[in-house]
Parts: C-alpha cells; structure tokens; sequence
C-alpha cells in the first residue's frame, strides 16, 4: 500500500521549546505556516505574567504570585508538548510494508487505527489541559472524525465554526471543505464566501478564494469561477517586493492561471507575464 500522509495546517505544529519574539501569521496554504499554537502560547503566558507582576506589588502575595506563574509556565508548555505528540500521531504514515531496520516512526496499517489513535491523544489534552490548546485539540479531533462518523464530524465543526477565533475560522474552511464533499454545494460556498469576507482571516484569501472557485465550477458557474481565478492570478503576476522585483507565483496563483487559460482563454490574455530576471540580478 502507498504511504500517506496527512497534509496539516502548520499553525498547529508544536513551537519551539525557547521563547521568541511573535511574529504575524503568513501564509499560502498555501506558503504557510507554523506560528499559531507558539503565539497563542504567548498570549497564556503573557497573562500569567500580568497576574505575577500585579501580585508583586503586594508584598505579602509576591511569593504565591511567582508559584502561580511558575505553574502556569509549566502547565501551558506541558500542553503544548502533548498537542504537538497528538498532531504528529495524526500526520504518521499508513502503510503495512514494513519499516528499516531501527526505524522509530510510527505507523497505522489504516486510516482508521491513526484517526482513531490520534483522537483519543487529543481527547487526553482537552480533558488534562483545556484552554486554548484544548480548544485546538477539539478541531483536530472533530477533523479526525470525519474518517470514521462523517455525521458527528460535521456536526462537531458546525459547533466549532461559531467561535470568533483561529479554531472558528479553521473549523469553518473544514467543514466548507467536508460539505463539498459531501456535494453540499450552497452551503459550502456560503461557508467559504462568508471567510472571504473576513477582515483579517487565518488562511490566505487565494486558498479560500481558489476553493470558492471550485464550487462555482461544479456548479456549473463557468464564468464566475473565470472571474475569481482570474483575480488571484492577475494580482499575483503583479505584485512586487519591497525593492520593486517580481514575486514568484504561488502554486495557488499558478493553478489559479491554468483555470483562466481553460475557462476562459481571452481573458487569460489580460493576465501580465512576469518580467524576466534581470541578467545583474
């Protein structure tokens, strides 16, 4: 059997053991990116610190306010380290060929065993931890799910996708996504027009732009599905970096150009070509 793998959103990778400055979420989902569960580390941690900083104003508390946040500390970093465990039980491989000799990646014979293995490691960090790793634990388990009861999945995301947060925004393209799927059609394209329309999203707008593309073609929407891969191709050949030079097309933005060329070859002409490298460099 092949080996495969599953495909994450690194914003769930585990972070990095030392603390580092926070940084804003980029991504292509595309280029994509792994900073979302380290930042919300931060954020934990940073109210443990107001907590400690507000008690050490009073003498008499300063003591019980550095055990506080030295627990806190811990109890997050333990979260954190258990969630990243999970996410890797998630991704492992399925195969039944075995392994080389003192290979110590783990594998799944099926889909199922991993689906089930790694929702019961996430299951563990809500009831241990909950807070905000609990809460990605939740997506990750509701996303697991879909493998072995579709209808409890998707109940579960619907659940999820009212949050006004990154677990919200993620549960929401997953259960666009499942709907779809499921040919559910109307209700992922509302799923998906309602994240594009979103201020400050999670995941790029090309992703969500290029899967609302995509329904509009099953849909039979030949032109409006043109219009849209046409947007993200164009902008894409025109953007520039910050010292004027062109910026390679992103997979996205690529396929998004193939679309315009089959849907709509004319159109596809209104699309700049990239400058060729200057010879200076």
């Amino acid at each position: 059997m092949a080996r495969k793998k599953r495909r994450v959103l690194q914003e769930f990778q585990a972070p990095a053991a030392e603390d580092k400055p926070k940084k804003a979420f980029q991504d292509e989902f595309q280029s994509t990116v792994g900073k979302k569960i380290e930042d919300v580390t931060k954020q934990f941690e940073g109210k443990g610190r107001t907590i400690t900083y507000a008690l050490a104003a009073v003498a008499v508390l300063a003591l019980l306010g550095g055990i506080f946040y030295v627990w806190n500390r811990r109890a997050t970093n333990a979260a954190q380290t258990a969630l990243g465990k999970a996410i890797e039980t998630s991704q492992a491989v399925v195969t039944d060929s075995p392994l080389p000799a003192g290979s110590t990646q783990k594998t799944f014979k099926t889909e199922k065993e991993r689906a089930e293995a790694a929702i019961s490691e996430f299951q563990t960090v809500v009831d241990k931890f909950g807070g905000a790793a609990g809460e990605k634990a939740r997506y990750f388990i509701a996303v697991n799910r879909l493998t072995l009861d579709r209808p409890a999945a998707v109940q579960e995301l619907t659940d999820l996708s009212q949050k006004s947060d990154e677990v919200g925004t993620l549960s929401k393209f997953a259960l666009a996504q499942a709907q779809s799927g499921d040919g559910k059609l109307d209700e992922a394209a509302a799923l998906y027009q309602e994240l594009a329309g979103t201020q400050d999203p999670i995941l790029a707008k090309d992703t969500i732009n290029f899967e609302l593309a995509k329904i509009y073609e099953k849909q039979g929407k030949k032109a409006e599905a043109a219009d849209v891969y046409f947007n993200i191709a164009k902008a894409a050949s025109e953007a520039k970096d910050a010292e004027g030079n062109p910026v390679p097309l992103s997979q996205t933005a690529r396929e998004s150009k193939e679309k315009v060329q089959e849907l709509n070859p004319e159109k596809a002409k209104e699309i700049p070509e990239p400058a060729p490298p200057s010879p200076l460099g």
